[in-house]
């Protein structure tokens, strides 16, 4: 039997291959499901599938991917801590925010000039008349965030994080001066929170040497990276500095 999902109308990859093999398993389970169904597609879809597409099926099939040996790549140290079993180590994971520096192979670094010295290069979420220049700190784990929430975010706070979701960081997030992530887009969940909230970020930042204490400034007056230039694979970032007065 060939179901509709079955044929990709689109004539694309489906990415990776973890991809493939969650397709592949799901559309298994929903032929094997209508089968001891015994029912029509249509009735299948209306009363019967939560009967047999269950959570714990789901679930046998993520095991099943696990137990394999493939382990998840993330960008947000939550996922390795809470599951290390399924995700890949992250670097920095076991170290505390006053210790951490991300250290980018990429990132495009320069020397000092004018009491300033590039440390990398993110995408810009949105133009502002002026860049922004604040205090670097580490929001990477739930105690640096549960900190921010008893304590109160220091102001002029530049938000160094790697999770590009926006949920970690969400219920201080109006608290932030600006924000450095290391992952996602312009599109990604953290990308439109900023956006509607003003809040200077750069997305998919490449940056290396700053740590929690260092004056930053990032480039948020140069050009919001657009849709097309995603699509073309374009280069369209913006730069990240630390001030000379920074350790």
């Amino acid at each position: 039997m060939k179901l509709y999902t079955d044929t990709d109308k689109f004539e694309s990859h489906e990415g990776p291959v973890v991809v493939e093999a969650f397709h592949a398993a799901m559309k298994d389970l929903v032929r094997s499901s209508l089968d001891k169904a015994g029912v029509s597609w249509k009735e299948f879809v209306f009363s019967k599938e939560y009967e047999f597409i269950t959570p714990e099926a789901i679930a046998a099939i993520e095991k099943s991917v696990v137990e394999s040996g493939y382990r998840y790549q993330t960008s947000a140290v939550i996922s390795f801590i809470e599951r290390p079993e399924a995700y890949s180590p992250i670097a920095g994971a076991d170290a505390t925010s006053d210790t951490f520096s991300f250290e980018h192979a990429d990132a495009v670094t320069s020397e000092l000039e004018d009491g300033r010295a590039q440390v990398g290069q993110g995408d810009n979420v949105a133009t502002y008349a002026k860049n922004v220049i604040g205090t670097a700190r580490y929001y990477r784990s739930i105690d640096d965030v549960m900190t921010g929430l008893r304590e109160g975010v220091p102001a002029n706070t530049v938000a160094i994080i790697d999770d590009s979701g926006g949920t970690l960081t969400a219920p201080i997030i109006e608290q932030f001066t600006g924000i450095v992530c290391a992952g996602g887009t312009v599109r990604s969940h953290l990308g439109i929170l900023t956006r509607e909230y003003g809040i200077p970020c750069v997305m998919n930042s490449k940056i290396s040497g700053i740590v929690n204490g260092d004056t930053v400034e990032v480039g948020v007056s140069g050009a919001a990276k657009t849709t097309e230039a995603y699509q073309e694979g374009r280069e369209m970032s913006v730069p990240v500095w630390k001030h000379a007065s920074s350790s």
